[in-house]
């Protein structure tokens, strides 16, 4: 029996007044997750605990059967072993996300104008990267270089202990001075997200970008604090050999600090952009090579929701529907695979809010060995409720989806 989830990341909304109070889920032409839902099993899980931020950090590790409240100590630490730093246990680490920021001279009174720094690729961020652990690293801070604008700094001897660190997805479009850290303990990462405007403003990398009429990356945003903590061996909680898969330093390190086989794919970004043909393909190679698990991550809707792009939100799910799901489905068929299939987001990302939410998310569980069938009209947040069935303990959904 093959196990599949696919983890839209974010796909779940609240009505949209553009769509005529529809959900993206729901005007989204996506006729491969209908058909799993019809001959399935539909309802809602909550897949952040109540006290818990709704971050995918939270909510993935949920989805894969590991209690957040029991093995979630911070965002960066899992990062930090997708990127392979070697944490010491006197470490901490922050996400560093390169971002754009307007062009006040009162660092205070800047806005930021991009959480991601205008989609920078891997390849220019490392240079900025490079240029900020060359004037700022020190026995003390070190910058590693991720994928775009996800990046790690690590700090020696540090502490989470900072108040309130935001994310900076959340306030994209809001100036920060209420934003900034200001807890005692932050005043040395405040003072590196300052020298990192001073530094990256003039270099030769975001000039280059303002002549093409792209945003520069031009400062750090530090958060997601946390320190190393280990995750048991998926296949020793599960019985079953597993393989992630995804565009996303955080969904890599789940997948290595959980001993899943964890493969890179060409072109995939974690955008609309992606390579959505070449995750499906990497998903069958596998689980025809002996893979009984495969997750399958895709950051699109994500941030699609991030940004308020309701046109690309509806296309990023119709093509994971396309391109992934029928795909995986067809090849499991043409092998004469017993196989299942999970289909969920991590969390929402409602267009109105730009942010992730706590609400509980829809999911559907398909099995090729068995017969079912929900009736459920169209796969989305509205009929999941509809259907009464609600996990209300989301770190218990992949064991009821591996004995469904």
């Amino acid at each position: 029996m093959k196990h599949i989830v696919i983890l839209c990341d974010g796909m779940a909304d609240y009505p949209v007044e553009q769509l005529n109070g529809k959900t993206p889920m729901s005007v989204a032409k996506k006729p491969h997750m209908e058909h799993l839902a019809k001959n399935g099993c539909v309802g809602l899980v909550k897949t952040v605990a109540e006290g818990l931020k709704p971050g995918s950090d939270v909510a993935n590790l949920s989805v894969l059967g590991y209690d957040p409240k029991l093995y979630y100590a911070g965002r960066s630490p899992l990062e930090a072993a997708s990127i392979g730093i070697d944490l010491k246990q006197t470490d901490v680490t922050l996400r560093c996300n390169l971002v754009t920021l307007s062009d006040e001279p009162n660092y205070e009174e800047k806005t930021i104008l991009d959480y991601c720094g205008g989609d920078i690729s891997t390849e220019e961020a490392e240079e900025l990267i490079e240029e900020l652990e060359d004037q700022l690293g020190c026995e003390e801070f070190h910058f590693y270089s991720g994928v775009s604008y996800r990046h790690c700094l690590v700090w020696n001897h540090g502490t989470t202990d900072l108040g309130t660190v935001t994310p900076p997805h959340d306030i994209t479009g809001k100036k920060i001075k209420e934003y900034l850290p200001s807890h005692s303990n932050a005043a040395k990462l405040l003072d590196l997200m300052k020298k990192s405007c001073e530094i990256l403003e003039n270099h030769p990398v975001n000039k280059k970008r303002i002549a093409k009429g792209l945003a520069p990356a031009n400062a750090i945003w530090l958060w997601g604090e946390g320190y190393k903590k280990p995750l048991p061996s998926f296949q020793e909680k599960y019985g079953l050999n597993g393989v992630m898969i995804s565009a996303v330093d955080l969904l890599k390190g789940i997948g290595i600090l959980t001993k899943m086989k964890v493969v890179d794919v060409p072109g995939a970004t974690g955008y609309i952009d992606t390579n959505f043909d070449g995750k499906a393909e990497a998903a069958i190679e596998e689980l025809l090579d002996g893979k009984e698990f495969a997750y399958v991550h895709v950051e699109a809707p994500d941030e699609c929701g991030h940004r308020a792009e309701i046109d690309n939100k509806i296309r990023a799910i119709e093509l994971i529907d396309e391109k992934i799901v029928g795909p995986i489905i067809q090849a499991m068929q043409e092998h004469n695979l017993d196989y299942k299939v999970m289909v969920l987001p991590d969390h929402a990302t409602p267009i109105c809010k730009r942010t992730h939410t706590s609400d509980p998310v829809p999911f559907l569980f398909y099995s090729s060995a068995r017969e079912y069938e929900s009736d459920i009209p169209c796969f989305d947040e509205e009929n999941a409720k509809e259907t009464g069935v609600f996990v209300a303990e989301g770190d218990t959904i992949l064991e009821k989806f591996i004995a469904y």
